[in-house]
């Protein structure tokens, strides 16, 4: 929009300096004499030779032309400063010659979350940040693992976290998107088959051996509360991972009337009492996903689809496939989604009852576009004060 007011602001300068060389006229190379004969109007190349300002307007007016049409890397502003309160214990970081597991990043008093991060969610991603650290009593516990494809500019996305937040621990980890493409068949909605929503099933190859419990967040959300509590969830002896589950959520919903109707595939669920949980917010024990080769047991499903059809949502079947009624079950405080409606036309929705620890925009419907479209829903507004994002042109205040 500033580009388009700029560009409209250069031509009907250049239009007065054109009336006031040679008047109004129609065409931008004949004009009428007096006696009525045509005769050629000045070019603009010509008024260039005449008028030294005339040439600069013009010259300006390709350069913001050029602009408006060349994608500006979003900017954003940085975050302030968090620390410690008194009583969180001391994570010495150690010298790069200690060797990795000196760092806070493989520490097991840390509290370890991965997300993906690409720049069409960039924007999200800070918010999340934000709002995980702002609510944090030892923010400068947390260690940020961040996934992200072999194809993104990791320099560009590395530089962009690190200016908003000069003090964050992380690290960027390199996921191959071939690894996955293969596997993926077209779902209900084109964002759910990228590549990258499919990496939370490759965190424990991709972490480092370290890392042995992580907190697993979309990029849609936004905390109210401190991550710690959720990190600290039990698994028991034999859980892989915790997360809020939805028994009363029709759960023969997730998967085709082919599935169901092939007893081999249905007695799937046979011993178990499996229920819907949302994939965006996960506690996995890396550990155990790894001794259970978990990451195989997911691929294996993701190939029976290729050759038939047993559901239709992207990367979330596989998971309840091999984890649902096997789970351990978070409050659903932890979990509040579908904030973005449904995956067809994101219309508004309200919070499900009870307290609110966590607030996700899972959906069609992502707060930052509908607000720079001037169509928010109303809880959006608990989405707009973590947005980090600089608007062009804005005069530092």
């Amino acid at each position: 929009m500033e580009y388009q007011n700029v560009r409209l602001s250069l031509l009907s300068e250049m239009e007065n300096m054109v009336e006031k060389d040679v008047g109004p006229y129609s065409s931008p190379l004949l004009k009428s004499s007096p006696q009525g004969q045509l005769v050629n109007s000045p070019t603009p190349f010509s008024l260039m030779t005449k008028s030294p300002l005339f040439g600069f307007l013009l010259l300006l007016l390709f350069v913001v032309i050029a602009l408006a049409a060349t994608p500006i890397p979003q900017q954003f502003k940085e975050a302030p400063q968090f620390y410690n309160s008194p009583d969180c214990p001391v994570i010495v970081d150690g010298d790069e010659s200690d060797g990795e597991d000196s760092s806070i990043l493989c520490s097991d008093q840390a509290v370890h979350v991965a997300m993906t991060l690409d720049t069409a969610y960039i924007r999200g991603s800070m918010a999340a940040i934000l709002s995980v650290l702002q609510h944090s009593s030892c923010p400068q516990n947390i260690a940020f693992h961040f996934v992200a494809s072999a194809k993104a500019n990791a320099s560009l996305l590395r530089s962009t976290i690190s200016s908003s937040f000069p003090y964050l621990n992380f690290r960027v980890y390199s996921f191959d998107d071939a690894s996955v493409s293969r596997l993926i068949s077209t779902s209900i909605r084109s964002a759910l088959d990228c590549p990258l929503n499919y990496a939370r099933s490759y965190l424990a190859n991709l972490l480092p051996l370290c890392v042995r419990r992580v907190v697993y967040l979309d990029s849609d959300l936004v905390l109210v509360d401190d991550i710690a509590k959720l990190a600290a969830t039990p698994l028991g002896d034999n859980s892989v991972l915790a997360a809020p589950e939805h028994c009363n959520a029709n759960f023969t919903a997730y998967f085709t009337p082919t599935f169901w109707s092939n007893p081999s595939l249905s007695l799937t669920f046979a011993n178990r009492k499996p229920c819907y949980f949302n994939t965006g917010v996960m506690v996995i024990d890396l550990d155990r996903w790894r001794d259970g080769d978990y990451t195989t047991k997911i691929e294996e499903w993701m190939e029976l689809q290729k050759r038939m059809r047993i559901y239709e949502l992207g990367s979330l079947p596989p998971f309840l496939l091999v984890f649902a009624g096997n789970i351990v079950p978070v409050d659903h405080r932890w979990n509040q989604h579908g904030l973005g409606g449904d995956n067809f036309r994101g219309l508004c929705r309200d919070l499900h009852p009870g307290p609110v620890s966590l607030l996700h925009w899972s959906g069609k419907g992502k707060p930052w576009a509908r607000l720079d479209a001037n169509r928010p829903c109303p809880l959006d507004a608990l989405w707009a004060p973590y947005d980090l994002l600089q608007t062009p042109f804005a005069l530092d205040s």
